[in-house]
């Protein structure tokens, strides 16, 4: 059973309208709407450290949807850092409360230690802080599902997958992944309203766009199926260069020998271009 990851989408830019008619944001925050939350915050101009730690919340799930954990491990320090900023504002209660920064630590640990777990009742305990954390409930629900799809189990699967969809409409890859069961099972056109979907919800998801092609190949539509492989081949280029970049940078902010090898770096460039106009003076 394939499931790829994908970049999370970009946070939503502040919307027109009237800070009057918006709901009230800790009720928002207390839904866990975090998407709705963080315009609210936007619009109704919220105190600086509230905007932050709602844009590393709506980040942290984005991450954690798309499984890039290491990503969402920073966005969860940021979160940390935001709620230092004002601990006395209401909303960062609220926040607090919502999503707690150390259960969600907890929770992360749990998905990054249990992913290649072979046993379905092993997983699924060692699961258990991210199951009892609506930001992490889906994803650990799909990861069971995968293991479960895994082992030629579908019907466990399928159920998995259903319940990560209710934990979390949003989580993309958890409605893949019962598209990819629906063409195991031969429902190419079931499939294909899946992955459909899937690409509303995350246009840039490389993997969508690849098994609406396989789906629509299966169904004959050749030529969309084409340009739909070729997309997702395309967008699954740039995500690994994104990636590889994003690495790179965490390696040379985290190790303190890369911070020192770069001022090394920059002295030598600093030495060259000193010799280099000396000579051409003389």
């Amino acid at each position: 059973m394939s499931d790829p990851v994908q970049s999370a989408s970009k946070p939503p830019v502040q919307p027109t309208a009237d800070p009057a008619a918006l709901p009230d944001l800790g009720d928002v925050i207390r839904a866990g709407e975090w998407r709705r939350a963080l315009a609210v915050s936007r619009i109704k101009q919220a105190e600086p450290e509230i905007q932050e730690a709602l844009e590393a919340v709506f980040r942290f799930q984005e991450t954690v949807r798309a499984r890039r954990y290491p990503s969402a491990r920073r966005a969860l320090a940021d979160y940390r850092e935001a709620l230092a900023g004002k601990a006395d504002a209401a909303e960062l209660s609220v926040l607090r409360r919502a999503a707690d920064p150390d259960a969600l630590g907890a929770a992360l640990d749990a998905l990054s230690a249990h992913l290649k777990e072979p046993d379905p009742q092993v997983l699924a305990a060692g699961l258990a802080p991210a199951l009892a954390q609506p930001l992490t409930r889906a994803e650990a629900l799909n990861i069971q599902g995968v293991l479960l799809a895994l082992q030629e189990e579908s019907a466990g699967a399928r159920t998995h997958f259903e319940e990560a969809l209710e934990a979390d409409a949003g989580h993309y890859r958890a409605l893949t992944n019962l598209g990819n069961l629906d063409i195991e099972n031969g429902d190419y056109a079931g499939a294909e309203v899946k992955y459909r979907e899937v690409i509303r919800l995350n246009p840039d998801y490389d993997g969508g766009w690849h098994n609406l092609g396989v789906a629509l190949r299966r169904q004959g539509k050749m030529a969309e199926a084409v340009r739909s492989i070729r997309r997702g081949q395309r967008l699954g280029m740039k995500r690994s260069k994104e990636d590889t970049d994003a690495e790179v940078k965490a390696q040379f902010a985290g190790n303190p020998l890369f911070k020192g090898l770069r001022w090394v770096l920059i002295a030598v460039v600093i030495l060259v271009l000193f010799l280099a106009l000396r000579g051409a003076v003389t």
